[in-house]
């Protein structure tokens, strides 16, 4: 087997963390079926019934987070108990212990084993790698077809009421937007796997799209919810920055790589920062509207001025520094992160006014959907036609535009294509309702494909390369190669997903700040003893030779 680079110290230590953990959940399965076999047959526990007989959770220990998941609960165990008792127990392999937190082993242990896999597919030749190749009519085509699908087997009809009125208006509802960043995101996958550079412009639109939901999710939230707490901010990190930082580790990449999640990380906590500060005074509208005037006039700094933007996040080149192996432009370290969080600078705070106004925006429409019904149809027509003329003219002016010129428009445009959607797709009742939950589902997910598709998908074989190839498990039939690889791609991005809500539930605890605070420390530290160690096995030998 041929291993493209030697390994670091991040790789190193990251094996010497998962071996003991997958041995504890080996141990801890074999005591479970030891259990279960020793029961009479209609004594025997489910994992459900595992969870319940280890203790009741409580709905107070559950987050709830708009990027929704799966929620699961640590066991009694590890909440209460210390962490240091905790690492003893599992050390000495302490029975009762590794049954009470079997379910946890396991995730951490198929984490990690999925992370190897990662490098298995792009860091060794186990596999085939094959070149991209691009047919329009085969790229709409199975974007197209996989639409019909969806339509004819997952169309769904919903009534969920507003908090606000009581009735369904269901105006920019969750399943509506799960539904949109799923659609959104099988065309940004498709325009990398077939390398369809002519929808360009579309991509920079749906990545601007994923953006200003940042900016209107977590205002929504924020604004609605008031919880400012270290508990929820480490969530909101945990949930933006778990799996890309292990995949920085066991990738050997940079973080800049993933561009996704620094964009998302530094919006979200721009939001945050907005509303955190002085947030007792947000019910006032003049606040609110301060606030958002602010938040133009820092990024009119930092990006719109020049040189401000390097003096700023000098000190954070080690974190966003970044530079194409293959690129044959020597650039500044931060060039890509400049390019990067510049073209969609303004776009979260527009999210941001959105939601500020979803509740009075909801409130027109609940007034239209009342009207009378000559009144009610002239109105929506109104709307569908200025709409669809604004689109138009957008497309024809900007969206054509060459990629290098668009580019210059687009941080000032987004905001049109994104504005003539949201009108089109909640003009009438009937479109606010009803959603294809087959792109629901997938974008609920869309942190995950992203990241994967990088390693398992696409292949670049290189420390920080883009992925310009493709993973090939079926050489010579693309399409069947194609199937395959995207089945299981897709297979092991919910897994991930469903991974990072069970440990973050597990780790962060929602209501208590000290035993946070502990495992905010111990992961410290225990990292820092497992890269030691790792540092050590490499440079001894070297040192004998």
């Amino acid at each position: 087997m041929l291993i493209y680079g030697p390994l670091t110290p991040g790789q190193v230590s990251f094996f010497l963390g998962l071996v003991p953990v997958f041995a504890a959940w080996l141990y801890s399965e074999y005591l479970e079926n030891a259990k279960s076999s020793s029961l009479p047959k209609h004594g025997r526990n489910s994992d459900i019934n595992l969870v319940e007989l280890a203790g009741t959770v409580k709905e107070d220990d559950r987050a709830v987070l708009l990027e929704g998941g799966g929620l699961h609960s640590a066991s009694p165990t590890l909440r209460n108990s210390s962490v240091t008792s905790q690492l003893t127990r599992l050390l000495m392999l302490d029975e009762s212990f590794l049954l009470e937190n079997r379910l946890i082993l396991r995730a951490m242990s198929e984490f990690g084993a999925l992370l190897i896999y990662f490098y298995i597919c792009d860091r060794t030749n186990l596999l085939g790698e094959a070149k991209k190749s691009y047919n329009r009519d085969l790229f709409l085509f199975l974007y197209f077809l996989l639409i019909i699908v969806s339509a004819k087997t997952s169309f769904k009809i919903h009534n969920d009421k507003s908090p606000l009125s009581g009735k369904s208006i269901m105006y920019l509802n969750r399943h509506q937007t799960e539904e949109w960043k799923g659609w959104m995101q099988v065309l940004f996958l498709m325009y990398h796997y077939f390398a369809a550079t002519e929808f360009y412009n579309a991509i920079r639109v749906f990545i601007a799209g994923y953006v200003w939901m940042t900016g209107f999710g977590n205002f929504s939230y924020y604004y609605i919810r008031k919880d400012f707490s270290l508990a929820r901010f480490i969530q909101m990190m945990w949930r933006l920055n778990f799996l890309v930082f292990f995949c920085c580790v066991v990738l050997n990449n940079n973080y800049m790589l993933y561009y996704i999640c620094p964009m998302h990380t530094l919006f979200t906590l721009m939001v945050y920062g907005a509303l955190g500060i002085f947030n007792k005074y947000n019910e006032r509208g003049i606040v609110i509207a301060a606030k958002i005037v602010v938040c133009f006039l820092v990024v009119v700094l930092l990006w719109e001025v020049p040189g401000v933007f390097e003096i700023f996040w000098s000190p954070f080149t080690f974190l966003l520094g970044y530079t194409d192996p293959a690129s044959k432009v020597k650039l500044s370290l931060l060039h890509e992160w400049h390019f990067r969080s510049g073209l969609d600078r303004y776009i979260w705070i527009i999210g941001m006014i959105y939601a500020y106004y979803h509740p009075t925006v909801e409130r027109w429409l609940e007034k239209l959907e009342e009207a009378e019904i000559k009144r009610r149809i002239l109105i929506k027509s109104i709307v569908g036609i200025v709409s669809l003329t604004i689109g138009y003219v957008w497309v024809e002016f900007v969206y054509k535009l060459p990629k290098i010129t668009y580019n210059k428009y687009h941080p000032y445009t987004s905001w049109i294509p994104i504005t003539v959607y949201i009108c089109l797709r909640n003009v009438t009742q009937h479109f606010r309702c009803y959603s294809l939950t087959l792109f629901a589902w997938l974008g609920k997910v869309t942190l995950e494909t992203y990241i994967s598709q990088i390693h398992i998908w696409l292949r670049s074989s290189v420390p920080n390369g883009q992925p310009k190839l493709l993973l090939s498990l079926i050489p010579n039939y693309p399409l069947l190669n194609f199937m395959l690889t995207a089945s299981i791609y897709i297979a092991v991005s919910y897994r991930l997903f469903e991974h990072t809500n069970t440990l973050k539930s597990a780790f962060v605890p929602t209501k208590d700040n000290k035993r946070l605070g502990h495992n905010l420390v111990a992961a410290v530290i225990i990292a820092s003893i497992l890269y030691i160690l790792a540092v050590v096995l490499i440079k001894v030998p070297q040192m004998i030779v």
